[in-house]
């Protein structure tokens, strides 16, 4: 199996931890393949994948807790991010005008106008597509949602 070739691997206690070491390493190439199409846009994929959730909330600004709770990568310092965001002119924090306490984070017209371009110039699609039908990517969709419950 392609699996255990490239994991080095002989054998898996089970079909299902294979499933799941198959999902880790997948996740692996495709956040590498992702890094190497964000890279030449001078951010990271956690900057990408803010400035993404902070485009579907435009023109409402959004809070650090709901970038945390909608990024893919739940590890990474939401915060951190968003700063360097605002030092690239990408991103604006400002006080809540209704609660002094909150900061509301909006995308830039500047970091619209790059997700444009990534649009443009980026197809996410390429890393399934030459490998995948549609049906075939529809029906892994609904296996790793059924696999989440």
């Amino acid at each position: 199996m392609q699996l255990q070739k490239e994991t080095k691997t002989s054998r898996f206690e089970s079909i299902y931890q294979q499933a799941i070491v198959n999902v880790l390493f997948t996740y692996g190439w495709c956040n590498e393949r992702l890094k190497q199409m964000v890279s030449p846009y001078d951010i990271t994929t956690q900057q990408f994948n803010i400035l993404r959730i902070l485009r579907g909330q435009y023109p409402a600004p959004s809070t650090i807790n709901l970038l945390r709770s909608r990024m893919l990568d739940k590890m990474c310092d939401a915060s951190r991010i968003v700063d360097r965001l605002v030092q690239k002119g990408l991103v604006l924090k400002a006080v809540n005008p209704n609660d002094k306490r909150a900061v509301d984070i909006l995308i830039t017209k500047k970091g619209l106008s790059l997700l444009s371009q990534i649009d443009n110039e980026v197809d996410l699609s390429a890393m399934a597509a030459p490998n995948l039908t549609a049906e075939e990517a529809e029906q892994l969709n609904d296996l790793l949602d059924k696999m989440r419950g």
